[in-house]
């Protein structure tokens, strides 16, 4: 990470790798496979990742017996940028999270998850490819911080306690028998975010930011982060965007035809418009009218909610990349966003599309986009010609059933191919 905010990408890089617990096992082996084809297809041999494994979940506890040995988060920070499938999360103590305790370690404050519909996948909607959004979820704070009482405990008599005497909170309707979790959220955290998906927003050509919050119920969290994204984008990008809270004022002192008139001109010299929506009515509009979103700013909790009721729209989150990134360090954890799927471990069954995206995200972010473009084509054109995994098989007519690692030769064998309406051809570029 130079001094300038950039990434310093040698081309010939080493990316340390969890393969995950469950199915990761198969689906990281494809992954990678996939990884390397591509970029040695893109770049002829000039460039090539060296794959350097880290230790997590289970294998990690059978050979050390830890589940986060401190010797992973040091090499993820020593090599900044990595990848990992999915982690089982420990039964009884320690540890609740291994992919949180990750985010929280590496101090990971942006979960960014595209979605976007690939043309053929079979959705339970009837316009998927009206979805292009990507999500910037909060990842510190929030209830995922883990800051919770359980009932019955000494520490739970205390806050409540706390709470009752000293605060003079009056609504506990059960004392002596609750649970009691804090939300913490701050304006810096809020605003490290926000502005993270304003700038994704400006240098990615797209018309909207928008906040999604619960601020009308928990007016000084859910509510402060609406009040500090809309902060972020006045006083930080003020030439370069348009934002409700802008109208909303103006209308209040030259009525709503004016306050029209500004922000149409605003969006005519195209400015970034940045609003906000209540979370469940945003649950409600993505079904509805998904085509009028395309960043999203959010919480944490809001933005788990969200990431998957999106994925669920374009076929699932077994084709849902996403990434873990601190834009400031540079630290960046690609991951495979579903379970582990024990039950289906060692199968060679399972669809490997959200880990090979995720790498693709990778490939971007290191600026391989060429790799990453031949990956993403490769792999419209496979589920086009309608050969595929059981997830997508199950859903289709006159489909071909892949194995997990016939799905990966399958997307090797179409690079260079281009998907077409209905047809599909040789890249000439290739």
């Amino acid at each position: 990470m130079g001094a300038d905010g950039r990434l310093s990408v040698p081309d010939f890089v080493t990316i340390p790798f969890i393969e995950g617990d469950g199915i990761g096992v198969d689906i990281w082996k494809v992954a990678q496979k996939v990884f390397d084809t591509a970029v040695e297809k893109s770049y002829a041999g000039k460039r090539k990742i060296e794959w350097l494994e880290m230790l997590a979940g289970e294998k990690a506890f059978t050979r050390t017996g830890e589940w986060l040995p401190a010797s992973t988060l040091q090499t993820a920070k020593e090599y900044i940028v990595s990848i990992k499938g999915p982690l089982t999360t420990p039964i009884g103590g320690g540890i609740r999270s291994l992919n949180v305790a990750m985010r929280q370690d590496l101090d990971l404050y942006a979960c960014v998850r595209p979605v976007k519909w690939f043309k053929g996948v079979p959705s339970p909607v009837v316009h998927p490819e009206k979805v292009d959004m990507t999500i910037f979820r909060e990842n510190t704070e929030d209830i995922y911080a883990g800051i919770e009482w359980k009932a019955g405990t000494p520490e739970a008599a205390k806050f409540e306690k706390f709470l009752i005497e000293e605060m003079g909170v009056k609504n506990v309707r059960f004392p002596g028998d609750s649970s009691y979790g804090v939300k913490p959220v701050s304006a810096q955290g809020t605003k490290r975010l926000v502005r993270a998906a304003i700038n994704f927003a400006l240098e990615n050509h797209l018309p909207s930011v928008t906040l999604v919050h619960k601020g009308n119920i928990m007016k000084y969290t859910e509510g402060g982060f609406k009040t500090w994204g809309y902060e972020v984008a006045r006083k930080e990008y003020a030439d370069k965007t348009f934002t409700w809270d802008e109208w909303d004022a103006l209308k209040k002192e030259h009525g709503e035809a004016y306050a029209n008139e500004v922000q149409r001109k605003s969006l005519q010299q195209g400015k970034l418009l940045v609003k906000d929506v209540i979370a469940d009515n945003f649950l409600q509009q993505i079904l509805i009218a998904p085509q009028d979103y395309s960043v999203v700013a959010t919480l944490n909790l809001n933005g788990d909610y969200i990431s998957d009721a999106l994925a669920a729209e374009v076929g699932g989150i077994g084709i849902a990349p996403g990434a873990n990134i601190n834009y400031s360090t540079g630290y960046a954890v690609f991951e495979a966003t579903h379970g582990t799927a024990p039950k289906f471990a060692g199968t060679d069954s399972m669809n490997p599309s959200s880990v090979i995206l995720s790498g693709c995200m990778l490939l971007e972010y290191i600026g391989w986009k060429e790799a990453a473009e031949l990956i993403t084509t490769a792999l419209q054109a496979t589920i086009m010609r309608k050969t595929v995994t059981i997830d997508f098989y199950n859903l289709m007519t006159n489909a071909t059933l892949l194995k997990t690692s016939e799905f990966g030769n399958e997307i090797i064998a179409n690079m260079g191919v281009v998907a077409g309406e209905g047809q599909l051809k040789q890249s000439s570029s290739l």
